[in-house]
C-alpha cells in the first residue's frame, strides 16, 4: 500500500464500500474495526481508535487513552474475494501519531529496518498447516470434517484431496487472484490436515499474508458450517500443525540472494551458515516466540502418531534435506526453521529468527556438525546429550526462562515489550498448571490407586 490514494483507487475499482482496519494481538489473533470506505483518509490520520486494555498484549490498562490502528506505507490491502464490497487493510498501532512499541507488526518493521541498514533484506516463506473440522460442540472432542479420511498414512491422499477440492480450489483461486502465487497444495500427514504453499516475499509482506490467509481459511470454513484450526496439537494421535519458516537474506535491493553459494555442497554461503549458527545459539529462547503456547510442546517429543512420525524437532540440530532436524536445507540458498507452529504470531516469530540470525553473523558463528542423513527421531534425549546435542525446551515455562535470559531476542522485542510478553505468557503457563493441578488424570489413578 504505497499511498492512501492508491488504496482509494483500489476501493473504487473493486467497488469497496467498507474495509476492516486490522491488527493482531500478542497471540496473533486478528482484531479490526469495520469502517466505511470513504473514511480511509480519516483512519490514516488516526481515527480508528481501540481500547488497548480490551486486547491481549497491548500493554495498556483500563485507564489509558485509545490507541489508533493506522495504515502504513508498507501495509497490505486486499479486497475480500468471498465478500464483495469489503476489503482488509493491515495497520500498525499508534499513540498520538507515534508508533506503539507493543504492536507486533511495528516490532518486526523496526527489526527489518535494522537489517536493511546492515545491507540485508530478510526474505521469508511460511507454510501454515491447518485442520478442517466439524463445527465444535461444547465439551466434545474435535472431529475431522471428512468422515472418509481414515487412512493410517493419509499424507498426499488423492481421494481426500478430491473430496475437499471445492474448498481447496476456491481458497487457492482467491489467493492467486490476490497475488499470493500459490504453487501447490497437499493433504498433510494427519487426517483432515492440509497445507497450501505460496511464493516467498519480504518478511513483513509474508507475515501480513499469513494473517490474511488464516482469516480467509477460517471464514471460508465457517461459511460451509466447518471449523478450521491452526492449533499446534488438537489430536493426541495425529501429527500437529507446523508453520515452517523458509529464510534467506538478500541484498538491500532484493536482487541477489546472499545465502546462495553454488560451490557449496548444500548451496549455502558462509553468511547463511553464520545466520544458521545464530538461530541455533538462540534456539531455546526462540521457541518462546515460534512455539508460544502450552499446546505447542505437545508436538515436541510426542510419541509417534499412527502415521509414523511427529515431524516436529526436539533437538537443536541442522542437516541437509532432513526433516528430523530443527533446521533443514531443502534447496540451495535457503534454510527451513522447523520449530514454528500454528500458534505463532508471524510478526514476532519472524522478529526472533531475524535477530538470532543477525547475531550469528555479527559474532561470526558457525553452524557446527551437520546431521544430513541421520534419523534423529530414533535418538533418545540421553543419547543426544551424550553426543553433545542440546534439547529444545520441554514446555512453555522452559522456553520463557530461556527468553528472559536472552539479551539479543529481548532487545529485538524491546525491553518493555519483552517484559510484558514474558508476564503475559507466564500467566498463560500458570493458568494451565492451576487447571491441571486440580484434575485427576487416568495416569494418576493407574499409578497411585494401589498405594
Amino acid at each position: 500500500m504505497p499511498t492512501i490514494s492508491q488504496v482509494q483507487q483500489m476501493f473504487e475499482e473493486k467497488n469497496i464500500k467498507f474495509f476492516l482496519m486490522s491488527f493482531c494481538d500478542i497471540n496473533g489473533i486478528p482484531r479490526a474495526k469495520l469502517v466505511p470506505a470513504h473514511c480511509l483518509a480519516d483512519v490514516a490520520e488516526g481515527a480508528a481508535g481501540f481500547a488497548g486494555f480490551a486486547v491481549d498484549g497491548l500493554g495498556q490498562g483500563p485507564q489509558d487513552p485509545d490507541l489508533s490502528c493506522v495504515p502504513q506505507s508498507d501495509s497490505t490491502a486486499y479486497p475480500l474475494p468471498w465478500k464483495p464490497g469489503l476489503a482488509w487493510v493491515a495497520g500498525n498501532m499508534q499513540m498520538d501519531g507515534t508508533n506503539w512499541d507493543y504492536c507486533p507488526r511495528t516490532i518486526l518493521s523496526r527489526n527489518l529496518e535494522n537489517a536493511r541498514q546492515q545491507g540485508f533484506n530478510f526474505m521469508l516463506g511460511i507454510e501454515p498447516e491447518f485442520f478442517l473440522l466439524e463445527k465444535p460442540i461444547k465439551n466434545t472432542a474435535p472431529q475431522i470434517s471428512d468422515p472418509a479420511d481414515t487412512l493410517a498414512k493419509p499424507c498426499y491422499g488423492q481421494l481426500a484431496l478430491l473430496r475437499n477440492a471445492d474448498f481447496l480450489m476456491t481458497l487457492i483461486t482467491y489467493l492467486n487472484d490476490l497475488g499470493y502465487g500459490v504453487y501447490q497444495n497437499d493433504h498433510e500427514d494427519a487426517n483432515g490436515q492440509f497445507e497450501i504453499n505460496w511464493k516467498f516475499d519480504d518478511a513483513l509482506k509474508t507475515a501480513d499474508k499469513v494473517m490474511f490467509f488464516k482469516f480467509m481459511v477460517k471464514a471460508l470454513a465457517e461459511e460451509r458450517g466447518l471449523h478450521a484450526t491452526f492449533m499446534p496439537k488438537p489430536f493426541e494421535n495425529l501429527t500437529g500443525n507446523g508453520a515452517h519458516m523458509h529464510c534467506s537474506l538478500w541484498d538491500a535491493e532484493g536482487r541477489d540472494n546472499l545465502f546462495l553459494d553454488k560451490n557449496d555442497e548444500r548451496g549455502l554461503s558462509g553468511l547463511a551458515y553464520a545466520f544458521m549458527g545464530g538461530v541455533m545459539a538462540h534456539a531455546k529462547a526462540l521457541c518462546a516466540l515460534s512455539a508460544p503456547s502450552v499446546n505447542s510442546y505437545k508436538r515436541f517429543g510426542a510419541r509417534s502418531p499412527r502415521s509414523g512420525a511427529t515431524w516436529a524437532p526436539i533437538f537443536v540440530a541442522h542437516g541437509g534435506n532432513n526433516r528430523t532436524v530443527m533446521i533443514r536445507v531443502p534447496a540451495p540458498g535457503r534454510m527451513e526453521y522447523r520449530t514454528a507452529d500454528g500458534s505463532a504470531n508471524p510478526y514476532l516469530a519472524a522478529t526472533g529468527v531475524l535477530a538470532a540470525g543477525l547475531d550469528g553473523i555479527a559474532r561470526g558463528l558457525g553452524a557446527g556438525e551437520s546431521f544430513g542423513g541421520e534419523n534423529l527421531f530414533l535418538k533418545s534425549p540421553a543419547q543426544a546429550q551424550e553426543s553433545g546435542i542440546e534439547l529444545l525446551p520441554a514446555n512453555l515455562g522452559e522456553a520463557l526462562d530461556a527468553l528472559e535470559k536472552d539479551e539479543v531476542l529481548c532487545g529485538a522485542l524491546g525491553a518493555d515489550y519483552a517484559a510484558h510478553y514474558l508476564e503475559t505468557k507466564r500467566a498463560e503457563w500458570d493458568e494451565y498448571h492451576e487447571m491441571i493441578s486440580k484434575s485427576i488424570t487416568d495416569w494418576e489413578l493407574s499409578r497411585y490407586m494401589a498405594l
